[in-house]
């Protein structure tokens, strides 16, 4: 495999932008391809088997593209599908672990909680990192879930009275019990940010897994001998295997809001350069 490969990114859609934008920062010299299953997406009240299956599908086109590794930017996705590609590709299989860890060495109140999917809920890893970081330190861990989120960010409506009604059904059993850190357990959510503080203000610090994990994808591309070695900035690519067209504007947007320092994360200026998308058949 060379390293002057691109790196793969899958979610569902268009929620692991958010892991995109922490990817580029610690990668900003890789090509990326940006895969988003915007024709299936959610997956969170999925069968297993069907979250599963459309992962694989999703992974072998970006391997039929010539990928490096594959971060699966998708926590519902990684809580079906992790052990199954690891087995099946070669390549470095990347998935996300809900961020309990630090929302259980943060806490002071004792209690943390998590907005996550069905999908993630019902998967083993979440009880997994629970079962290894909070019960041994006695923190409380109260879960609140919505089908209704997911569609609302693919739609570009993130920011709007429909996302802050749901919140508030959501998360209000959490503010009233104590909570003071909530895990963001679905990539989609940190573009909620914003409507969480409007409806919260500061009652919860926000905890989500994309810095950490695009941390240790720079590992084991390090590792593994497959970081680039080039000195100029990487482009992305982003694949979607719904309507572009219906894509583009939210894509845009979001890129936009995880914008830093005057420039978006797929390198083009906040200005103007259109997102490169191409539709994929999975």
């Amino acid at each position: 495999m060379s390293s002057a490969a691109p790196l793969g990114i899958f979610d569902s859609g268009v929620g692991g932008l958010s892991v995109l934008r922490e990817v580029r920062l610690a990668l900003p010299h890789e090509d990326i391809l940006y895969l988003a299953d915007t024709a299936h997406v959610p997956y969170g009240a999925r069968p297993d088997e069907d979250i599963r299956d459309l992962t694989d599908r999703a992974v072998t086109a970006l391997h039929e593209r010539g990928v490096k590794a594959v971060v699966n930017a998708c926590n519902t996705s990684s809580a079906f599908s992790l052990s199954h590609l690891r087995a099946r590709f070669q390549m470095p299989i990347i998935g996300l672990v809900p961020a309990v860890k630090p929302a259980v060495k943060a806490t002071r109140s004792g209690k943390v909680g998590v907005l996550a999917t069905p999908g993630t809920l019902r998967g083993t890893l979440l009880a997994d990192v629970v079962a290894q970081h909070a019960a041994p330190a006695g923190v409380e861990v109260l879960r609140a879930v919505s089908t209704e989120l997911v569609p609302l960010v693919e739609a570009g409506r993130h920011d709007s009275p429909e996302v802050r009604r749901v919140l508030r059904d959501a998360l209000t059993p959490l503010a009233e019990a104590g909570v003071d850190q909530l895990v963001l357990g679905c990539t989609h959510y940190p573009f909620l940010a914003g409507s969480i503080r409007a409806e919260f203000g500061d009652t919860f610090t926000l905890v989500d897994s994309g810095a950490a994990v695009a941390r240790h994808t720079r590992r084991v591309l390090e590792e593994a001998g497959l970081l680039s070695d080039r000195t100029e900035p990487g482009r992305v690519t982003y694949l979607v295997t719904g309507d572009p067209e219906a894509a583009r504007p939210v894509i845009a947007t979001l890129t936009r809001e995880n914008g830093h320092s005057g420039r978006d994360t797929t390198g083009a200026a906040l200005s103007g350069e259109p997102p490169r998308i191409e539709p994929i058949q999975t």
